[in-house]
């Protein structure tokens, strides 16, 4: 009977297509350079092909070793849903959870989240990555992380979504803005204004625009920053207004300012806020369970 690769072997060579660096990919797998490349060779050696160009400045795949990589996620990623499958035969709660939370909800879910399920779940282990949407959906497709809070809807295949709940956008004015004196807030009364907005990548910006009814060419963009918070900030110096959303507005984002929050005199300006999760993955009751006691945590702030 002929060798056949081992999971190691497929996860050294994943991590050299993602890195396109064998001592960066090294790092990554927490092994040595040489550790991993010997690897890579007994890899090639035992099926017999070459799957990796190797030079002086970088490292390529080979069209072979392309094909070879995207089969092995899905290997990886199999073999991680077995492990899971057995994990939730028993309680929920009492594995692992990889959890991915996107900025713009992290810090104002978190932290209240986190301390009631230490206290209600103590064998539950969370593991978090705060990242980008896409990012996030990346890193859940090739099986790095096993569920992801999130804004919806966000495009991606082979996923289940569960809607938890929807987070109202507020503008966020200085006193003085003839915005803040209208008597109903229209979101038409926002084409042409100052709009301070997150840079191209967070979702935020495109629900937020998205729930308003406005593209890109009906405000202006005089400032994009990496966070709300500093936002909020521009915004409190007399640059622009802002669109916030309520839960960073529960969270306290705008205290120590003299912002007026605005609501909508229109249903709906507001993004959905939920779980996403692989189709394949057996977790799907614990996922579930994982939103109601998310909707829980905020029922009770």
């Amino acid at each position: 009977m002929s060798r056949q690769p081992t999971l190691k072997q497929l996860k050294y060579l994943c991590a050299v297509a993602e890195h396109q660096h064998f001592g960066q990919a090294a790092k990554a797998c927490h092994v040595s350079q040489s550790t991993l490349s010997a690897s890579i060779v007994e890899l090639e050696d035992v099926l017999s092909a070459s799957l990796v160009e190797r030079n002086n400045r970088s490292v390529l795949l080979t069209a072979l070793g392309d094909e070879v990589v995207a089969r092995a996620r899905d290997v990886l990623t199999d073999v991680d849903d077995v492990v899971a499958l057995c994990e939730a035969s028993g309680e929920p709660f009492h594995g692992t959870i990889r959890l991915g939370v996107i900025p713009t909800i992290a810090p104002f879910i978190l932290p209240a989240m986190l301390n009631a399920l230490r206290s209600a779940h103590p064998a539950c282990k969370l593991f978090m990555r705060e990242d980008l949407s896409q990012s996030l959906v990346d890193a859940l497709q090739a099986g790095e992380l096993d569920v992801l809070l999130l804004a919806l809807p966000f495009p991606s295949d082979h996923v289940d979504t569960l809607t938890l709940f929807d987070d109202p956008f507020y503008l966020a004015t200085l006193p003085a803005s003839a915005l803040a004196k209208s008597v109903k807030l229209r979101t038409r009364d926002l084409q042409g204004t100052d709009m301070l907005l997150l840079e191209e990548g967070h979702c935020l910006r495109d629900h937020a625009l998205e729930a308003c009814k406005l593209g890109e060419k009906d405000v202006k963009v005089p400032y994009q920053a990496t966070s709300l918070t500093t936002i909020v900030q521009m915004v409190a110096n007399g640059i622009g207004t802002t669109l916030l959303p309520k839960m960073a507005i529960d969270a306290g984002i705008t205290q120590g300012t003299e912002l007026v929050l605005r609501p909508f005199d229109e249903p709906d300006i507001s993004r959905k806020i939920g779980l996403m999760w692989r189709k394949k993955t057996p977790r799907k009751h614990e996922f579930t369970l994982l939103g109601a006691f998310i909707e829980e945590c905020l029922a009770a702030r």
